[in-house]
């Protein structure tokens, strides 16, 4: 990420050849489509920890997860479409990718799968603190997605003014 995102990244743009622009163009889009997973999960997690707190506060018992574990579906519905009006894309493959895992590993730092099943063991403070460290993660992987998709807007353009200028041909693409 901080390779892309370093300011010399597109010096020199219009000189480079057409493989090169789409190479970093599929490169930017890759690590997006892993901060769009690692956000989703991260969405998912607060949404998991945000309902425990509501429902210990409304005199839920902490020591009984079978309401939460029933509501689970309700809880991680996909309310991408509700909010926005536009369906939710899925996640391309990022197996194998090292930004991917690297984000998954960051998610998984503050509150990892095994972290769910344990929510018993946590007070309601340490659960709060979770909660407001998952916000602050997924406002900052919005933020590094803000900031790639600029770069793809960027690269796109390039590739766009090559065709429209005739610098580059559909027949290129046939080769």
């Amino acid at each position: 990420m901080a390779r892309v995102t370093s300011p010399g990244y597109l010096t020199g743009l219009t000189a480079l050849p057409m493989e090169q622009v789409r190479a970093m163009r599929a490169e930017c889009q890759g690590l997006e489509n892993a901060l769009s997973y690692v956000r989703r999960v991260a969405q998912g997690r607060l949404d998991i920890v945000g309902a425990e707190l509501a429902r210990r506060r409304a005199g839920g018992d902490p020591a009984d997860l079978s309401e939460l574990i029933g509501r689970l579906p309700d809880i991680l519905a996909d309310r991408t479409q509700a909010r926005s009006g536009v369906k939710a894309r899925p996640p391309l493959d990022f197996a194998g990718d090292a930004s991917g895992e690297e984000y998954s590993a960051e998610i998984d730092a503050i509150f990892s799968p095994t972290d769910t099943g344990s929510l018993t063991a946590l007070d309601d403070e340490h659960l709060d603190e979770v909660r407001e460290r998952l916000a602050e993660y997924e406002q900052l992987t919005s933020a590094r997605r803000h900031t790639l998709h600029a770069l793809i807007d960027q690269l796109q353009a390039e590739i766009t003014r090559r065709y429209r200028t005739g610098e580059a041909t559909v027949d290129s693409l046939l080769r």
